[in-house]
């Protein structure tokens, strides 16, 4: 049975459904509609993909909140990196094998904020204590609507275009290529 997002969302959570809403209205038609999940490519702001969730994943850095969008970029990350971004925020999650770094949060702006903040700590502009009081201050102005913060806007930095995948390295020989030989 083919559902419309419209469809689909009705049943959600308020939160999800209002983040739903302003994805729709932004982004347009989600590129794949499940009953727990809508998915964009390729927005015009950059995110290569976009997956929103009907199911809350329960978040208190930098204060109590829901995390129902997940946002992709292309990025390499150092692999000496990853620990120290899961010390800045649980949600930026690295994909190596993938060359893919991830933001999860309640919205795209915040998702903007932890993506550059983790640009800034993997480029050595901000060790994780000065970005986790960063992400702290910008979280503030853009909840109290003081602002809205070229960090909560947009990527504060050249988006990577080239292969950012990492298949590893075998450590087993290939018992096809062994065969053969």
């Amino acid at each position: 049975m083919h559902h419309t997002a419209q469809d689909v969302i009705k049943e959600w959570p308020k939160e999800a459904r209002e983040a739903a809403g302003r994805l729709i209205e932004e982004y347009g038609e989600p590129a794949e509609v499940s009953e727990s999940l809508l998915t964009w490519r390729d927005t015009p702001d950059g995110w290569k993909r976009s997956e929103l969730s009907n199911e809350p994943t329960p978040h208190t850095f930098p204060a109590q909140h829901d995390d129902y969008l997940e946002q992709f970029i292309n990025y390499k990350v150092p692999v000496g990196m990853f620990s120290t971004l899961a010390a800045f925020d649980g949600s930026v999650v690295v994909d190596r094998t993938r060359g893919e770094m991830s933001a999860r949060c309640g919205g795209t702006s915040m998702n903007f904020v932890a993506i550059n903040l983790a640009h800034d700590i993997i480029t050595g502009r901000r060790t994780i204590e000065l970005a986790r009081a960063e992400y702290s201050c910008l979280y503030d102005a853009y909840q109290n609507k003081d602002e809205k913060p070229p960090y909560t806007q947009a990527f504060q930095f050249e988006l990577p275009t080239g292969d950012t995948r990492d298949p590893d390295v075998a450590t087993l020989e290939d018992k096809q290529s062994a065969a053969s030989s």
